[in-house]
């Protein structure tokens, strides 16, 4: 059975088949509009946001650039990376990357994309211009004109003969490409046309009714699909505006909320439950901004967060479902007066579902199959990759390697995942990507990277290593050599040193169920605190993670925790030894056992033992100073 978009509700077909021609349409029809906000900036309107792309899009062409040339763009999260996307996608080919990226990680992805020249903040010393430098490939530099309005920006580069391929880019030429995860190492390359990207923004601006009214506020990643269409291109479609802030600031957030008054916002579940930890502190400016919806997506949202949300925000919370494949939304929740169901990502919201068998088959209502679509929003197919074409497409629908079932009413519900992706808060993971850096280790032979159920992110990426004969390395010590050459949402949480992996019938490694397989090793036999400092420690740990019982050896991650929670164990670690463990030492080792060595290493350099062994200066529950000390814990984890 095939599930489609809402057919009570006549289709409306996008305005717009090009961004550029999405620009023009609004401005056309009301050029004082606001577009785009930014804190301490003044906004900018969508007359000014129209001249703005017109005169960046002749810059680029003066630097020749064409219609579907690929400019890699390193920005950190903003109006201008927001301005950036809008205004190089009118002209030629999009290819944001992730800042955080490693040299290593750089190099693949610029060469793998073949891009035409690099784009990056004046101000930013990116490992991505030593890439683009060795590879001989032109630097833009973006500088921001703070003066003006926001994200307004002057670009510099080496001219070159002026493109003559026309100025703007058409619907069918490829308007952003971005990199997905797979079962392989080498992530694949995913084209997504001007009017799949239209297509997405008009599909999810029809789902949330979004009209010129609106305003949303995003701290979603702009170099992820669901910021970058399920914020800034949805917002656009509908002529509302969006405020582009740096990034999720759990501490700033209600100031941002106090100011601009969003009608909505969009996030990850962890984000979410990062505001939620905050809520409490600002009820009335919960009270005085009220918000129309909050939307949910790129992970699943645990019930009790979704019902925690709109307790506290006194608005529906809307889940959706979406990939980078189906340029984001597949499925969507809908607004009240139609039903929400807890669980379930929602509704056929922009290409047609179904549920397939391994044949190829359509399942019936409630059948358990693999979740597929098709639709004008869906991707013709990775680039340059037939074998995984062919294992993706079948009969024009194309296989999200998700599982699931659908009930009477329409409604998707996920049930598992067939692929082996590890899906970390909404960022998606290719373990192999992991394996090969473990294996470089010397002192590894074997290594199989894997999921790990985690209870605020979903999963978390956990791995088992074999040792070669007489070596001799630590949990911490592998964790330090995949840090420096992976970003930080990849490192494994957990490195399990065994004997043997489990492996199939034919030798293989065996990734799926993994977890279970090794899940003795993960919990660890219980090791009781041995010494005072071990057993305040286990206070501190029991107190933050709301469990009943520390082992000193348990791992942090395991237990439940993630970044945020590690700012406020090393907050009332500070507080209650009056001793300092930096963030990203407590994040290489999250044990008691580890951290406890650690604080009687600093104690024995001291002259008064009682420091860490006796009742230490300011043992007491969180100081008034505590949201001083996450927000210092938490650009810490920014900068690491």
């Amino acid at each position: 059975m095939i599930f489609y978009p809402d057919k009570n509700k006549p289709y409306q077909q996008p305005e717009a088949e090009s961004i550029y021609q999405l620009v023009k349409s609004r401005a056309e029809k009301d050029p004082d509009a606001i577009a785009i906000m930014a804190p301490e900036r003044p906004p900018l309107s969508y007359g000014r946001l129209l001249n703005q792309v017109e005169n960046t899009v002749e810059r680029l062409r003066t630097f020749g650039l064409k219609r579907n040339d690929r400019v890699a763009i390193v920005l950190p999260n903003g109006p201008e990376m927001a301005f950036a996307f809008v205004a190089v996608a009118a002209a030629a080919t999009c290819a944001p990357l992730n800042p955080s990226y490693r040299v290593n990680e750089f190099d693949f992805y610029i060469s793998d994309l073949r891009a035409r020249a690099l784009m990056v903040w004046s101000e930013m010393d990116s490992p991505a211009r030593e890439v683009a430098q060795k590879r001989n490939i032109p630097i833009i530099e973006l500088t921001p004109t703070l003066k003006a309005e926001t994200g307004i920006f002057e670009l510099t580069g080496k001219n070159q003969a002026l493109s003559t391929s026309g100025v703007f880019a058409q619907p069918d030429d490829t308007a952003l490409v971005l990199h997905t995860s797979g079962t392989t190492s080498r992530p694949k390359i995913v084209p997504l046309t001007q009017t799949n990207i239209c297509s997405s923004a008009h599909n999810i601006s029809v789902t949330l009714e979004l009209s010129e009214k609106d305003c949303c506020l995003n701290v979603m990643p702009l170099f992820h699909i669901h910021g970058l269409i399920g914020a800034v291109g949805s917002s656009l479609t509908a002529g509302a505006s969006i405020v582009c802030t740096p990034g999720l600031d759990a501490e700033r957030f209600f100031e941002w909320v106090d100011t601009f008054q969003p009608t909505w916002y969009t996030a990850v579940p962890t984000m979410h439950q990062a505001i939620l930890a905050r809520a409490s502190a600002n009820r009335e400016i919960i009270a005085r901004r009220p918000m129309r919806f909050i939307r949910s997506c790129s992970a699943a949202l645990p019930e009790h967060v979704m019902a925690a949300l709109e307790d506290v925000f006194g608005a529906p919370v809307i889940e959706s479902y979406g990939m980078t494949e189906a340029c984001h939304q597949m499925t969507s929740n809908p607004l009240p007066s139609l039903p929400r169901k807890p669980g379930s990502v929602g509704v056929a919201a922009g290409p047609d579902v179904a549920i397939m068998d391994k044949a190829g088959n359509l399942l019936s209502v409630g059948e358990i199959g693999e979740v597929v679509i098709r639709g004008i929003n869906v991707t013709d197919g990775y680039e340059n990759n037939p074998t995984s074409n062919q294992g993706a497409f079948t009969n024009g629908w194309f296989r999200t390697g998700d599982q699931g079932r659908f009930d009477n009413d329409g409604y998707l519900f996920l049930t598992g995942r067939l692929k082996e992706i590890i899906n970390r808060g909404g960022e998606k993971i290719a373990p192999k990507e992991v394996d090969e850096i473990l294996i470089q280790h010397p002192a590894i032979t074997q290594a199989v990277a894997f999921a790990v159920p985690h209870v605020t992110m979903g999963e978390d990426v956990a791995a088992a290593v074999i040792l070669s004969e007489n070596a001799a390395v630590t949990e911490s010590e592998i964790r330090d050599f995949v840090s420096a050459r992976l970003a930080d949402y990849k490192v494994p949480s957990q490195v399990l040193i065994v004997e043997e992996i489990p492996k199939g019938p034919t030798g293989k490694l065996q990734r799926i169920g993994l977890a279970d397989k090794l899940a003795l090793k993960l919990q660890n036999n219980f090791v009781a605190p041995k010494n005072s400092v071990e057993k305040r420690l286990a206070e501190v740990w029991t107190e933050v993670l709301n469990v009943n019982q520390v082992g000193v050896r348990d791992n942090f991650y395991a237990l439940g925790g993630d970044s945020l929670a590690a700012a406020l164990m090393t907050i009332e670690i500070e507080n209650r030894f009056n001793a300092a463990i930096s963030l990203a030492h407590f994040l290489r080792s999250p044990t008691i056992e580890t951290i406890a060595s650690l604080l009687q290493e600093q104690e024995s350099s001291k002259s008064n033992a009682s420091v860490v062994t006796g009742q230490a200066k300011g043992s007491k529950p969180i100081k008034d100073s505590f949201w001083s000390g996450l927000k210092n814990r938490l650009l810490q984890l920014v900068a690491l």
